[in-house]
């Protein structure tokens, strides 16, 4: 008895966890009103499932590719390949579950190049999938009837045949659809972590060689995870045709699986939530970025950079690490040392701004005396002057971050102390 309550607590956790996850995506248009909010939370829920189904790979089984959006991107062909069908009366199928013709493509083709790639592990594996990225990616503009050439091809999601009375045309109804397939499949990749593959792939992603040893094919378990993982990613490339209603050679290139890549680490895998959380972050920065400079790739570049250096967990790992402070009533000792370092972090992001800002100013623009706008200010990126602020602003953040992080550090170990005095930290 005592062993059934703590199971059904967490039952139960679990339970309110995705009734709220749920509810948050369906409130969210009742708060985010604008065309623009709904077509970017739209990209959310997309790249969502897609980051999950990385996390199959990398996180779940330690498999680094860098060929994940050949799944995305032939889900999506197919999906829009299908859709056409339909519209052209060559066949029958409702709209909202066209994504599973994505999923059955991503699956198909997971098969096909797993069964190739899973056969090797660590970075072999990793330039294999390399070269089958590389491969897909320049026989989309060699197969026009399939890839539609430099253009790629278009669809019509208005279709005749739905299950529910929607034509789907306003974007409002396309975000529910998307919504309700991005709970779906989370849910369903959540519940694959529990099942003997989902804990037979951490088993072989920790320690393959001792999975082998107790019996495990270490290769049948990366293969199923592999073709599993190219399946859910063809449902998000399936989204993604009928979001955008078009596809080309890029949603199946290589800067489509580093997008997917940055989305994972840059979330968390160390945890399920972290991919979510990368998508939502990454799609929110790449939307406000790509509209503010032209130098949003070399913003995630950096960010990219600095996680790895500084928190390989991600911010999920961040979150988690705060949680046994929280519980044990400890954060207050951390807030200061934050608070802190918050001002001089502030000045060396503006001061990096305003170097990257200028440069490409002087490097792209047809003018460069011309000035820009900079926080609010008129800045001429010719001007010595602004130059100097910038690297003065960028040096003086840098040093007061580093002076706040010794402080930031000491009250760590404080907190971990007291922690190990009171046995909450374990």
């Amino acid at each position: 008895m005592s062993n059934t309550q703590p199971v059904r607590s967490a039952l139960l956790w679990q339970v309110v966890i995705w009734a709220l996850f749920a509810l948050v995506i369906a409130v969210l248009p009742y708060i985010f009103t604008s065309s623009s909010s709904i077509s970017m939370m739209s990209q959310m829920g997309v790249f969502i499932i897609f980051a999950l189904s990385y996390n199959m790979l990398l996180g779940e089984a330690g498999m680094l590719s860098f060929g994940h959006a050949v799944y995305f991107g032939l889900g999506g062909f197919f999906t829009l390949h299908a859709m056409r069908g339909v519209n052209d009366g060559v066949w029958s199928f409702p709209l909202e579950l066209m994504p599973l013709v994505g999923g059955l493509g991503g699956l198909a083709f997971g098969i096909i190049f797993g069964s190739i790639s899973t056969r090797r592990a660590g970075v072999t594996f990793a330039m294999i999938t390399l070269g089958i990225g590389s491969m897909v990616e320049s026989s989309a503009n060699m197969f026009t009837d399939f890839f539609g050439g430099e253009s790629g091809i278009s669809g019509n999601r208005v279709l005749d045949v739905t299950l529910l009375p929607f034509s789907y045309g306003p974007s409002v109804q396309v975000y529910y659809l998307i919504g309700a397939w991005t709970v779906i499949a989370a849910l369903l990749m959540y519940l694959l972590t529990k099942t003997p593959l989902g804990r037979i792939s951490n088993a072989v992603r920790d320690n393959p060689e001792r999975a082998q040893f107790v019996g495990y094919n270490t290769t049948i378990v990366r293969f199923m995870q592999f073709s599993l993982s190219g399946f859910f990613a063809g449902v998000a490339g399936g989204l993604f045709a009928i979001m955008f209603e078009i596809m080309a050679a890029p949603n199946v290139g290589l800067v489509q699986s580093g997008m997917v890549l940055l989305m994972t680490f840059i979330g968390g895998i160390g945890a399920f939530f972290g991919p979510i959380i990368g998508a939502v972050f990454v799609t929110y920065m790449h939307t406000a970025l790509s509209g503010f400079s032209e130098g949003w790739i070399l913003y995630f570049g950096l960010l990219f950079v600095f996680m790895v250096m500084y928190a390989p967990g991600g911010i999920a790992g961040v979150i988690s690490a705060h949680f046994a402070p929280w519980r044990a009533g400890l954060m207050h000792r951390l807030l200061p040392g934050y608070a802190l370092a918050l001002v001089p972090a502030l000045l060396a992001i503006a001061g990096l701004v305003g170097v990257v800002e200028m440069g490409y100013q002087l490097s792209l623009a047809y003018d460069p005396s011309q000035p820009i706008d900079l926080f609010y200010m008129q800045v001429n990126a010719t001007s010595l002057v602004a130059w100097l602020v910038a690297l003065v602003v960028l040096a003086g953040g840098i040093a007061g971050v580093l002076a706040a992080a010794r402080v930031v550090r000491a009250r760590w170990a404080d907190v971990n102390r007291a922690m190990a005095t009171t046995g909450e930290g374990t």
